[in-house]
């Protein structure tokens, strides 16, 4: 039993735990902490890997949040605002706890987000911008509640989007005005688009795993 809030999956590197770099790993919708291992383990050895459960169960798996379709329709969702909140706020809770627990480098944190995981990744990032080096959002948006957000320390954040050209449940338009967001606040901003659906392909896997790289490599 950790103090850490949320149930997770911890990884630690096997040479020179003490002060390592780490990645925060958020799930999709209906997945659990286990999901993303096989993206994470690809990801530098020097990494610490805290995989988080989020909080409610949902089909066997579990979900950030529950979803606002008050838009019309999945493609046009947009998060429950008080699960939203909950779930930043534990995620944020979490990744505090866990420097402490795991004696993580605490300038040298990045977030990896699939989906749900994404969306949550790309606001943490932006309600707290000096928390994290660098964000990895995949197949997700930018949720409406902090599109206007111009936080101080979010200019010249390294962020990595990407999405799928058959993404028939995040359409590709959602995370392609996400990427031009963060660019318009002074972000650089690595993009992303694979033919393939709501998945992560061996091409897309290779280019995420090529950003993580220089950005392991640029802090050390």
């Amino acid at each position: 039993m950790t103090d850490v809030p949320l149930e997770h999956v911890h990884v630690a590197p096997d040479d020179d735990p003490e002060n390592a770099p780490a990645v925060f790993v958020l799930h999709g919708r209906g997945a659990d902490e286990e999901d993303l291992l096989p993206v994470a383990q690809r990801l530098p050895d020097e990494l610490h890997v805290v995989s988080l459960r989020a909080p409610d169960p949902l089909q066997g798996g579990y979900t950030w949040y529950e979803l606002d379709l008050s838009a019309g329709s999945l493609e046009a969702s947009q998060p429950d605002a008080a699960d939203f909140r909950r779930s930043l706020d534990l995620v944020a809770e979490s990744v505090d706890a866990a420097v402490d627990e795991y004696g993580l480098d605490p300038d040298r944190l990045g977030l990896l987000g699939f989906s749900q995981g994404a969306i949550t990744s790309l606001s943490l990032a932006l309600e707290d911008p000096d928390r994290y080096a660098w964000v990895v959002a995949l197949h997700g948006y930018l949720a409406d509640a902090h599109a206007d957000l111009e936080p101080d320390g979010i200019e010249g954040k390294p962020v990595f989007v990407d999405a799928g050209a058959g993404d028939r449940v995040i359409p590709e338009s959602r995370s392609a005005a996400a990427a031009d967001r963060f660019e318009e606040i002074g972000a650089p901003v690595t993009r992303g688009s694979y033919p393939g659906g709501h998945g992560i392909g061996q091409q897309e896997l290779s280019d995420v795993v090529a950003f993580v790289e220089s950005q392991v490599a640029r802090e050390a």
